[in-house]
């Protein structure tokens, strides 16, 4: 789409830049839609607009700590789903040692992400060790089952009735952030067909929501060969190059990795901080009221968190201004190291999303007080 020239007005003291050299004083608040993509305003308030002292109601910043979430659940379809809506299911899964069943999801796409553990996924597509930091992509209606060397707690993402796909990277080209050749598939090799057999298997499909048991006589896993270009992929974070300027802070939507219909997962990685004076080297406060946004924290020291850990996640609802909280916007324009060592993934949906009972669970109240006061991370009795 061609881009004409536009002059947007401005009113008072404002900056010429977004992001960067921001009159004194001021906090920056921007005003988008279209997560990032759209129209948008930027306002320079005198106080941070996250400088709120009460909160009553249900549209508040939420934190879950899924450390917390001990269970193991032989089937992904017993793990608790944290958030959901028509279009998206996050569940937070910690999976036995050996699976007993195969799964099946016939209601859409999944997208496992490893944030611990490793060990080895058998599909119809053969086999696919897997490690912590891996993304696994697995196409509707794939049989798989998984077999952990190490405990696996997985982060699970279910495209309703849609597909992952690879976002558009314009004028960065097809190899930017990640190269797709770095994508892996799985392989027919010895430990694929060293694990066919000939004892009963069953297969659990699940299908709106409901799960059907199919039973064989023998392993259906039992491929020899196949061809085609529709496969489980996997992609582990290490791989990801993230983009970035030093002289602006660019959006968390230069960080997608995977899209569906009504949302979009990201990754944060590891990256050098802004290095001009006058840039923001810390998240702008922003409104992005088209979108709800979840964030779970993988592995690093998360700057622009207070009180956050690996494995927590935070949901912020469309609705309110969000952005750093009080220790890191000190921070705004002197960062206190060279680079970020954070891994975060990211997931914003269009609609907005509900609390499952496994996020009710283990629910962090003070969340909403920390951009007020320092507050310790406590769960939910």
């Amino acid at each position: 789409m061609k881009r004409y020239i536009s002059l947007p007005r401005t009113e008072g003291r404002v900056s010429r830049q977004a992001h960067a050299d921001l009159p004194e004083g001021t906090y920056e608040r921007e005003l988008g839609k279209e997560g990032f993509f759209g129209p948008a305003t930027h306002m320079y308030h005198r106080h941070p607009p996250t400088g709120w002292i009460d909160w009553e109601g249900p549209l508040r910043p939420r934190a879950f700590d899924t450390t917390l979430l001990t269970e193991s659940a032989d089937s992904p379809w017993q793990a608790p789903i944290l958030l959901s809506n028509a279009h998206v299911k996050i569940r937070a899964w910690r999976a036995p040692e050996r699976m007993s069943r195969l799964a099946r999801n016939a209601d859409g796409d999944d997208l496992l992400f490893i944030h611990q553990g490793s060990g080895d996924l058998f599909c119809d597509y053969g086999h696919l060790p897997f490690r912590a930091g891996d993304y696994i992509v697995l196409p509707r209606s794939t049989m798989w089952r998984l077999e952990a060397a190490a405990l696996v707690m997985a982060l699970m993402i279910e495209a309703t009735n849609a597909t992952y796909k690879l976002p558009e990277k314009g004028i960065l080209g097809p190899h930017a952030i990640f190269d797709p050749a770095v994508l892996q598939s799985p392989l027919l090799d010895d430990a694929f067909l060293e694990q066919q057999d000939e004892r009963d298997w069953q297969v659990e499909i699940k299908r709106r929501d409901t799960v059907s048991t199919v039973t064989y006589p023998f392993n259906p896993l039992d491929a020899v060969g196949w061809k085609g270009d529709l496969a489980p992929v996997k992609l582990n974070v290490e791989d990801i190059r993230p983009v970035m300027s030093h002289r602006y802070h660019l959006p968390p939507s230069v960080h997608s990795t995977f899209v569906a219909e009504r949302f979009v997962v990201c990754t944060f990685a590891p990256r050098p901080f802004e290095s001009d004076p006058g840039a923001l080297k810390v998240p702008f406060f922003h409104n992005n009221d088209d979108y709800d946004e979840v964030l779970f924290y993988h592995a690093g020291d998360f700057f622009s968190r207070d009180n956050i850990h690996p494995g927590m996640m935070t949901f912020h609802p469309c609705g309110f201004t969000h952005g750093p909280h009080p220790k890191a916007l000190k921070n705004a324009f002197t960062a206190k190291k060279a680079a970020t060592d954070e891994y975060a993934v990211m997931i914003d949906t269009r609609d907005a999303l509900d609390l499952g009972d496994g996020a009710r669970a283990v629910e962090w109240d003070g969340y909403v007080d920390s951009w007020k006061a320092p507050a310790k991370s406590e769960a939910a009795e």
